[in-house]
């Protein structure tokens, strides 16, 4: 579904008839127009199988159509009856398929037996399980110290899953846990709990029934989590104010026509989104927080002292939190010349907003990626918790923070022990349950295992899911060290670019889909998720698998720990594998709050994970909730105007890495990705125009260039000194180095860039 190139503006709301024909047309194109339809109506149910895309939490009672767009093009994207086969791989050597475009690459289909790369041949050739496990084992055997391994989770792993692999690793020695949350939320995992005393959201899908308002940061939810939209479009329509504020006008925070509407579906009418929409600079989010809490401040200030109704929750301030006055000192030492600046908003539009929120009631307020990934995410995400608390907007009902997490359960996996970091309670609990001493040495995230590859100190990356080396930063040198191991591992379903960039030994190991039935020793399977919300709930698979070659992802895990760990472990991995209920047994004897975990699942909806910050109990070092200020306004540019702010941005036919087409209708692209949205005054002030071919450069000061060549220049409402291209394709433009110094998130939504005319002003076919 590439289509013909072409911009064309798109004048409809969200959602809706687009929406509608757009899923219909990626069900047809992956030949399962019956299929995927049967399928669609058992995704987001009780008793069918959790949504392999986002982490939006299921409502109490379901409607028979609980999915989205995207979520649909998630299930044919994995239903899809086109299979990667080994006759593929003997017709395509590695190198022919490095010169496939990703899309072209995960479009081949199911992948449907364990694969090892012949160097001889350049091809991969089919291997039976055994082999495969036994290569895994050889390797990691021979190090000559656990260290010198990385294990990668990807958010679609099953709590089952993480928790068999997280066993599995620390049994063989190590902490080094990379997991996507590294470079998504970690700023939330990182900045919360110094905050409030707790890495998760605050908030439960109920409370947005209950709001009076919501405020939107660096999120767009009409793409990455679709079926918010059901809630957004209620609370819009009972009265709730929402503000947004984005360097886009996203279409789906102006307004949205909901599909399960027969109203609105034949009256071709949609409902309003955002009461305002601030297309605020990119990286100008501190500023505007600042600017929002400055209005609070002072505005209490002076109701106080005409002896009126005080606009901050005293009450809550002086009996749950520390820190007021080194906030409220730093908010009066911040100009508001200096906040207009580097916001892009005027004075007036802040304290517009600033009022709504302070005569709310109840509050939420909801970001995303645009807040996180960022070089100060972390502090971002510090000052959103310091709006709340202002006016006590944490641990009441219809009220709270609410970050919104990108895949199905990559809140889980940390959960139940993915982390770098472990404390020491969990690391005792692990241990005393299973008869060994974990390593309690901090292991490598994201960031710090890719400077391992590069210096040669780590050797061996497996990765559980996922398509990392096309979501890292700095490609150039990145995925070289990748180039450079002796051996990497995916699990996977579909073939993509972390296939073709591997290892001196590298092998594919095919798993389930989300989707499928996971049949073991002890009968039919179900494994659970953690969404957004906290909310733990079941999902099992309905549809036979795209091969008889395939294994779990529990029976996998299980089976590298078997061919590495030999009959030295202290766990009998086979009757995990039989019998899933007793890894969930295992998870409740490490984690006390999944007590109960069995039965609660088998109640329709799941159950909710105990927030502290939720209850007003602070697990913090001073015992409350800390406002912690934050010294200046983030990344600036006002010393060279010829410096751009570059976020990159996801598709709406995208998700994470993998493109279901090239087109992004709610932004008026169609067949094509390598562009650049810029307003059309810093189009005319650099000299091109509209349609010109442009080279983004990096601006950095360690003398390494880094460039992406060859992109159009598409005339786009976007804040002055800023501009946006598409995710992953701009990485290589990250530096290793430019990360929050707090959660080591890299900064893919502040890249400072200069554009030159590129040498060829064509198209690229």
């Amino acid at each position: 579904m590439s289509g013909k190139k072409r911009i064309e503006r798109y004048d409809e709301a969200a959602g809706g008839w687009g929406a509608l024909k757009a899923l219909g047309e990626h069900l047809v194109e992956q030949d399962i127009a019956i299929k995927g339809a049967t399928t669609l109506l058992r995704m987001n149910q009780p008793l069918g199988f959790d949504c392999p895309g986002c982490a939006w939490p299921d409502p109490k009672h379901t409607s028979p159509f609980e999915f989205c767009e995207n979520g649909g093009k998630a299930v044919a994207w994995e239903v899809t009856a086109k299979r990667c086969t080994p006759e593929f791989f003997a017709a395509h050597t590695v190198t022919e398929l490095s010169t496939w475009s990703d899309y072209e690459l995960e479009m081949v289909g199911r992948l449907t037996h364990p694969m090892a790369y012949d160097q001889a041949s350049d091809r991969y050739l089919s291997v039976n399980w055994d082999d495969a496990f036994a290569t895994i084992g050889r390797h990691l055997g021979a190090l000559p110290n656990p260290n010198m391994a990385e294990f990668y989770t990807s958010g679609r792993t099953s709590n089952e899953a993480a928790f068999l692999y997280q066993l599995f690793v620390r049994e063989y020695g190590t902490n080094n846990f990379p997991d996507c949350s590294n470079m998504c939320h970690e700023a939330t995992s990182v900045g919360l709990p110094l905050s409030l005393g707790v890495g998760k959201g605050t908030v439960l899908l109920d409370d947005f029934d209950k709001t009076d308002c919501i405020f939107i940061f660096g999120q767009n939810p009409g793409t990455n989590s679709p079926r918010m939209m059901t809630s957004l479009r209620s609370a819009s329509r009972r009265g709730a104010t929402i503000i947004s504020f984005n360097p886009f006008r996203e279409r789906a925070l102006e307004r949205f026509q909901a599909p399960q509407s027969p109203i609105e579906m034949t009256t071709l009418t949609s409902t309003p989104i955002s009461s305002r929409l601030h297309q605020v600079k990119v990286g100008g989010d501190i500023a505007v927080l600042k600017g929002l809490m400055k209005v609070l401040v002072e505005e209490d200030e002076r109701l106080r002292a005409e002896h009126q109704i005080e606009a901050l929750d005293w009450d809550f301030i002086r009996g749950h939190t520390v820190g007021i006055e080194a906030l409220v000192a730093d908010l009066k030492a911040t100009c508001w010349e200096d906040i207009e600046r580097r916001s892009g908003l005027t004075r007036s539009a802040i304290e517009e907003a600033a009022h709504v929120y302070m005569k709310a009631k109840r509050a939420i307020v909801v970001y995303g990626m645009g807040i996180t990934q960022h070089r100060h995410g972390a502090k971002s995400v510090q000052q959103l918790a310091n709006l709340c608390l202002l006016k006590g907007n944490i641990g009441k009902e219809g009220a709270g923070l609410c970050p919104v997490r990108g895949h199905s359960n990559v809140q889980g996996d940390r959960t139940v022990g993915i982390t770098e970091i472990p404390t020491p309670e969990f690391l005792g609990r692990l241990g005393q349950r299973f008869g060994f001493e974990p390593s309690a040495e901090h292991g490598h995230n994201v960031v710090t295992a890719l400077e391992a590859m590069v210096e040669g100190k780590a050797r061996v990356f497996i990765g559980m899911g996922g398509n990392i080396v096309a979501a890292i930063p700095d490609w150039q040198v990145t995925q070289e060290a990748f180039r450079r191991l002796d051996l990497t591992v995916h699990v996977s379903t579909k073939l993509n670019r972390s296939h073709i960039i591997h290892g001196r030994d590298a092998l594919i190991l095919p798993c389930l889909g989300r989707t499928e039935v996971d049949l073991q020793a002890a009968g039919p399977q179900s494994i659970t998720v953690e969404d957004s919300m906290s909310m733990v709930h079941a999902s099992t698979g309905m549809n036979e698998p795209a091969s008889e070659h395939l294994k779990s992802e529990p029976a996998i895990v299980a089976g590298m720990a078997r061919a590495t760990l030999g009959m030295r472990s202290v766990v009998d991995w086979e009757i995990f594998v039989a019998d899933y209920d007793l890894i969930r047994d295992a998870i409740e004897d490490v984690f006390p709050i999944f007590e109960g975990y069995n039965a609660r699942i088998r109640v329709p909806g799941g159950f909710h994970l105990p927030s502290t910050a939720r209850e007003r109990i602070w697990n913090t070092a001073t015992g409350k909730a800390n406002f912690m200020p934050f010294d200046g306004l983030g990344e600036d540019n006002a010393s060279d105007a010829d410096v751009l702010w570059l976020t990159s941005v996801r598709s709406h036919d995208q998700y994470n890495t993998t493109l279901y087409s090239l087109s992004d209708r709610y932004r008026g692209v169609f067949g094509q990705r390598d562009v650049l949205f810029i307003s059309v005054e810093e189009i005319e002030k650099r000299g091109f125009k509209p349609g010109d071919r442009v080279d983004l450069v990096t601006v950095s000061d360690d003398g390494v260039e880094r460039v992406v060549r060859n992109f159009k220049l598409v005339a786009h409402a976007f804040p002055a000194g800023g501009c946006a291209a598409y995710y992953p394709e701009t990485n290589p433009l990250v530096p290793l180095h430019a990360h929050d110094p707090m959660s080591f998130t890299p900064s893919y939504k502040g890249i400072p860039i200069r554009i030159v005319r590129a040498q060829v002003q064509v198209e690229v076919a």
